[in-house]
């Protein structure tokens, strides 16, 4: 888990649950090479239930403040029974609603425009909070921004890293918070490791 900090006063606000793989004989696997597969594969769905269901449970003993955050990919998003597998993942956890924040990118919107406005539609009805990750990459239409029902946007760490040293990325930066702020989201700058970038 990864802690999520508050910049006012750094409490921990939430926490992103992260899939690691050590391989009894291959060692340590990144997700950037077993999630693709397993995306590919089909099995992103039951390992996605299970990162979900686990996470729920797990946040019961954190302090009742603190959220769990966890990545949804565009197969589990976009399948006819992803909004039940939430659902049921609550149920079972008893985990509040407003307690589990589900991470998408912008590739969910390349899936069937039905299914995935219903499934934001009743993942909102339940009371979850929805984030875009990894903003700045990959299509960045603002045009999500309007169309889609986010709470939180998330600043790719591909400009944070950069934001001491190079001027168009603090430029970036500052101005994906800006339009974050603007409209009444939350913004999340993802790997933030000095205090200068924290700055």
């Amino acid at each position: 888990y990864q802690p999520i900090v508050r910049t006012d006063d750094n409490m921990v606000v939430v926490f992103e649950a992260l899939m690691r793989w050590t391989h009894p004989e291959r060692g340590y696997i990144g997700p950037n090479v077993f999630i693709p597969i397993a995306e590919e594969s089909d099995l992103i769905l039951k390992l996605g239930e299970w990162a979900l269901n686990k996470a729920c449970m797990d946040a019961l003993e954190w302090p009742a403040s603190v959220r769990v955050a966890v990545n949804v990919s565009a197969a589990q998003f976009t399948h006819s029974e992803f909004a039940d597998t939430v659902t049921q993942a609550l149920e079972a956890s008893g985990l509040e609603p407003g307690r589990l924040e589900l991470e998408l990118t912008e590739s969910v919107f390349m899936g069937d425009s039905e299914t995935v406005e219903e499934t934001f539609r009743t993942l909102k009805k339940l009371g979850i909070r929805l984030a875009l990750d990894d903003f700045g990459t990959g299509y960045s239409s603002l045009s999500y921004l309007r169309s889609a029902p986010f709470d939180k946007l998330k600043v790719d760490r591909s400009f944070v890293r950069d934001v001491e040293s190079d001027l168009s990325a603090l430029a970036i930066v500052t101005t994906v918070i800006r339009v974050g702020q603007s409209l009444h989201l939350t913004v999340v700058a993802e790997g933030v490791e000095t205090d200068g970038q924290r700055d």
